[in-house]
């Protein structure tokens, strides 16, 4: 099978219903397999609910309960409904925190202490936002900037990733 063929096979596949192919011959072994494209909506916080009654009963019930929407179920004007939603929050100003490292959350200093901050907290450079624990080592996150906190992403003692956003603090 030449390079001819191949590429033959490869449009021919596309263009058809197929989902998934595979041929062996000659020693060569072609498989191929397509996706089907689908959008996937999230549940939208509770301070946006307003696009939520835009969206109808019977639509949330059925399909926002399991957090996927296939693209071909969405009416248009409920997907420029939900883009307007997201142009509505402003980012601009909201500085995520990141976890530095791979470890469990703690957001308070024991059990028995309050958490270092919750939404709606001020909070100054510096501040302690959280602990991260990392191989028996604690770990204080500090705020990086003067703000409050308007979301806290992580629970106590979730276990996070290099990356993951813990908090969301509007930067004052």
């Amino acid at each position: 099978m030449d390079y001819k063929n191949i590429e033959e096979l490869i449009k021919t596949v596309s263009d058809s219903e197929l989902t998934s192919f595979e041929i062996e011959t000659e020693g060569i072994k072609i498989k191929m397999e397509k996706k089907e494209k689908q959008v996937v909506l999230e549940r939208v916080p509770a301070p946006v609910s307003p696009a939520e009654s835009f969206v109808g009963d019977s639509l949330i019930s059925k399909n926002i309960a399991t957090n996927q929407v296939p693209a071909e179920n969405l009416d248009s004007k409920i997907v420029s409904a939900i883009e307007n939603v997201a142009e509505i929050i402003p980012e601009e100003n909201i500085f995520i925190v990141k976890s530095p490292i791979v470890g469990t959350v703690y957001s308070s200093p024991s059990a028995e202490l309050q958490n270092f901050v919750k939404i709606g907290s001020l909070v100054k450079k510096g501040d302690t936002l959280c602990i991260l624990e990392a191989m028996k080592l604690m770990n204080e996150i500090e705020s990086e900037v003067d703000g409050e906190v308007v979301e806290v992403l992580v629970s106590n003692e979730d276990m996070v990733e290099y990356g993951q956003p813990l908090f969301k603090i509007r930067k004052k």
